[in-house]
């Protein structure tokens, strides 16, 4: 029990760290600001990654997919009963 505890309030702080962060994705824009392809799970990961979490891509939920430049809400489950909101910001290359 007590292992578990301490397991669940480290994931915690790590979602309250997770959520006062901004990610700013980079991606190839074209007509009406609309991108090629989508931003996914993978590059979410990938740019969370560099910024020192090391959260698995099935663990990241886009509730649509995000093919435009701006500003979208992602979440990322910690722990079973822990998830964080994420910004990711998408702007053009």
């Amino acid at each position: 029990m007590e292992k578990s505890a301490k397991i669940r309030d480290a994931s915690k702080a790590s979602a309250e760290r997770l959520a006062a962060l901004t990610i700013v994705i980079k991606a190839k824009v074209g007509e009406e600001e609309k991108l090629f392809g989508s931003v996914t799970s993978m590059d979410i990961a990938e740019a969370l990654a560099a910024e020192g979490f090391e959260i698995d891509k099935k663990k990241i939920h886009i509730d649509e997919p995000i093919k435009r430049i701006g500003e979208y809400i992602v979440h990322v489950k910690i722990h079973p009963e822990v998830s964080a909101p994420i910004k990711v910001h998408v702007v053009s290359e």
